[in-house]
């Protein structure tokens, strides 16, 4: 019988294989890499899906690369966190392959672009599935770069000056990551993450542990876009084309360094009330000073941006309480922005692609002529601003009741202000671009291709029923076993040291 753990590698095989025919074939059968990017995502989807099942059949799953057991072998690991993410990255990557069948038309070597797009995609699930720290930071690096080109991938002067603006500052992220990845090796000798829990249990971390969590918070605060590591975010988010502006604030920033973050502190090192505070304080500063850069901006997709910086703070502040709702919150709300913000950039990307304006105050009354896109924005700007009962709502709730539980009645009342703040940005966002009186040079817009308007349907029907999945049962298969890992703390190692399944 064959093992329910072979499942993990695939999420890693199967896009790069795909971006592998798709960069071999895809130039000569046009029709190919809009069929085999989105087949793939599709594949990855179903399996994430099973994932959970697994998971929740036989408990925490781990493959071995190579039949090496650790510490000496590479680990996979799937568990309540790893199919959690698994489901929010490649749920969003589906959407999007969706979408950029139509929108990807506008350049010219759409086989490049999915190429990219999966290597990026490989990279994010291999980030997400590795129980070794320095694959970790392997994985990390192809979605990086990967990341890059898609940034550049229009080859504009603005397009290529915030893609090196990108790439200097991430690679200055990620050099701090190596050097934490060292010191925490020199210490542990070992970068199994389980056996480095173990070893840093029984010596205990010391200063190695102190200088290593500055590294860390300064390394993935960077990959998350924190203030005040966020100043790559609003140039390169709207240089890039709407598809992988999505993906960046979709699910990027928080594989590459929400998630990472949260593994490394709460199961490897260890979270400590010092990183707790730390980490709520930078919540609630990206929170505050993300949604006020944001109400100044009249560029929808920068203004987009830095709404991005705003709700990752919501995240990193309902993780960083720890209790178990908090930490709940914080994964719902991951998952919540990670679905109304890429549908946000869609939407946007969808007006771009009409009007081949960005510019807010150049547009008005768009929704006479593209309702399918005005709709599914007014139901991702109510999402996002946290109204009932869209999926938003439920998750910055519930960050707020943590918040006051834990006697945090100050970062309870930033959020509040956030939120009241954020619906006041996205107001004038649909006034000025959907409502009002239809200028007269937008008479002759059209809606957006069918591929476009099915890729925003997906992800606002998501929105429109994500306060009820939780209600129903997101809270007992999938969500409330993703906070248990992280509360479980570093027990991470004694479960993937048994080698369960």
């Amino acid at each position: 019988m064959i093992p329910a753990s072979v499942i993990i590698p695939l999420f890693v095989v199967i896009p790069l294989g795909g971006a592998f025919l798709i960069s071999i074939f895809g130039k000569r059968f046009r029709p190919l890499p809009d069929m085999l990017g989105n087949l793939t995502t599709l594949a990855l989807l179903c399996l994430s899906i099973l994932s959970v099942k697994f998971m929740n059949d036989y408990g925490t799953l781990v493959y071995y690369v190579g039949s090496w057991k650790p510490s000496i072998g590479i680990v996979m690991v799937l568990d309540g966190l790893t199919a959690f993410m698994l489901v929010t990255v490649n749920l969003v990557a589906l959407a999007i392959a969706v979408y950029a069948i139509n929108y990807m038309e506008k350049f010219t070597s759409k086989w490049k672009f999915y190429t990219l797009f999966l290597l990026m995609l490989g990279g994010m699930n291999g980030v997400i599935i590795t129980g070794d720290i320095f694959n970790l930071f392997v994985f990390l690096e192809i979605a990086s770069v990967a990341s890059y080109a898609l940034v550049a991938f229009g080859t504009e002067r603005h397009e290529l000056e915030a893609a090196f603006k990108y790439a200097v500052m991430s690679t200055i992220g990620s050099l701090f990551i190596l050097i934490g990845i060292v010191f925490l090796y020199s210490y542990t000798s070992t970068l199994n993450m389980a056996v480095m829990a173990n070893v840093l249990a029984q010596k205990g971390a010391g200063d190695v542990g102190v200088m290593v969590s500055v590294l860390f918070i300064m390394g993935f605060g960077l990959k998350a876009a924190i203030v005040p590591f966020h100043a790559w975010l609003p140039d390169a988010h709207p240089a890039a084309p709407a598809p992988i502006s999505a993906m960046l604030s979709g699910v990027l920033i928080k594989s590459l360094g929400v998630y990472t973050l949260c593994r490394i502190f709460f199961n490897v090192i260890g979270i400590t009330p010092a990183i707790s505070s730390i980490l709520m304080f930078l919540g609630a500063l990206s929170m505050i000073v993300g949604v006020i850069l944001a109400i100044g901006q009249w560029d929808l997709k920068r203004l987009l941006a830095y709404h991005s910086i705003s709700q990752i703070g919501y995240v990193i502040l309902g993780i960083g309480i720890g209790t178990p709702l908090g930490i709940l919150a914080g994964l719902f709300h991951l998952f919540n922005h990670s679905i109304f913000k890429s549908l946000l950039f869609l939407d946007s990307g969808a007006v771009e692609y009409s009007t081949d304006t960005r510019d807010l105050q150049k547009m008005g009354g768009l929704a006479q002529r593209m309702p399918v896109t005005s709709g599914t924005s007014l139901i991702a700007s109510m999402s996002i601003a946290g109204i009932p009962p869209f999926n938003g709502f439920w998750s910055k709730l519930l960050i707020i009741i943590a918040a006051v539980q834990a006697r945090h009645y100050g970062y309870a009342s930033w959020a509040v202000i956030g939120s009241i703040l954020t619906l006041a940005s996205f107001t004038k966002v649909m006034k000025y671009a959907y409502y009002g009186k239809l200028r007269e040079k937008w008479n002759r817009v059209k809606e957006v291709p069918i591929f476009m308007k099915l890729g925003m349907m997906m992800l606002a029907f998501i929105c429109l029923v994500g306060g009820i999945l939780l209600i129903a049962s997101i809270n007992g298969v999938f969500l409330s076993r993703a906070s248990d890992v992280l509360l479980g703390g570093v027990n991470y190692a004694t479960t993937i040291l048994r080698g369960v399944h």
